[in-house]
């Protein structure tokens, strides 16, 4: 491919978290000063994870931690979402599961949503789209600096003017302990963790559990507030799904043979954003425009069908 992977990494990343996921639908996608934004937020925060990832020589459960780290800074240090009882996006987590000061439920479900779906899922459809450079450095020292610099001057712009909310300082700092501790952990995490001896599934079979996966949690958070009484049973069931998936996938041997194999666990999640994108367009009740979403799930469609060709051809050659 023509185009350096960082720069693909850079947009991806926002591209699934935000446009195809329905968070920021095309109008306000790309929006001039919506669009610099999210690139600005996402796209550093994914290179900034995946650097980390190479240099430290970590696998796939240090790069989820991360992305729950960054979960945390999006969510939690700079739109302050975790905190505050009016944002735009809670529903009914505005209410359930919220105690001292903090949306817990949804706390927990927005660390585990970044982590999946903008930040492991992205990097990992980008290192497989280079696959001969997945291991390199995408970027100089300097650049992982200006990157690390540019991921801090958006959440600090955040912080001030995306809303008045401020939260309480005690619940603010425990965000900030948390992430620390988070990137500290994906730092200490032996290298050949998650990588055991069992053959993987057959691809088809991967891309089903990828897709049974993201629909597990979206059903658990959405629909499981009017179901559950217990804010902490469900919060109990969200990280034992995690740790259920993580579980599974650990027993698998991933290399070289099963670069496809990691494609479909992909592909199967993003899929499910994929299935969703026409139901948002038909949605009336959305208070924003969801006009040209059907669109967006059609060409993200299209481009995984022509990745899951070429690594298909790679993986018979």
């Amino acid at each position: 491919m023509g185009l350096p992977p960082a720069l693909v990494l850079f947009f991806l990343a926002p591209a699934i978290a935000e446009l195809l996921s329905g968070s920021a639908p095309p109008s306000e996608f790309f929006h001039p000063f919506g669009f610099l934004l999210l690139a600005s937020l996402y796209g550093s925060g994914a290179l900034v994870v995946r650097e980390l990832k190479v240099r430290w020589e970590k696998g796939y459960a240090s790069l989820f931690i991360l992305g729950a780290a960054y979960g945390i800074l999006e969510e939690g240090l700079m739109v302050k979402s975790f905190f505050d009882p009016e944002w735009m996006d809670l529903g009914i987590l505005g209410s359930y599961g919220r105690w001292q000061g903090v949306n817990w439920v949804w706390a927990e479900w927005l660390t585990i949503y970044h982590a999946l779906f903008s930040i492991t899922i992205p990097i990992t459809l980008v290192e497989l789209a280079y696959v001969e450079r997945r291991n390199e450095r995408w970027v100089k020292d300097r650049t992982l600096v200006a990157l690390t610099m540019l991921l801090g001057a958006v959440t600090a712009f955040g912080y001030r003017f995306l809303t008045t909310y401020r939260p309480p300082a005690a619940q603010y700092l425990l965000a900030i302990t948390i992430a620390a501790l988070l990137i500290f952990s994906a730092w200490r995490v032996p290298p050949k963790m998650g990588k055991g001896g069992l053959k993987p599934p057959s691809p088809r079979k991967l891309a089903l559990m990828g897709f049974l996966i993201a629909l597990s949690l979206f059903s658990l958070f959405m629909a499981g507030p009017y179901l559950i009484p217990s804010p902490p049973t469900l919060m109990i069931l969200g990280l034992a799904l995690i740790y259920a998936a993580g579980s599974l996938l650990k027993r698998y041997r991933w290399d070289e043979g099963t670069l496809y194999h990691k494609f479909a666990l992909s592909a199967g999640a993003v899929a499910f954003l994929i299935l969703l994108t026409p139901l948002q367009e038909l949605d009336k009740s959305r208070p924003d425009n969801p006009r040209g979403m059907a669109i967006v799930g059609a060409v993200a469609l299209i481009l995984l069908l022509l990745m899951r060709r070429r690594l298909k051809q790679g993986a018979q050659d």
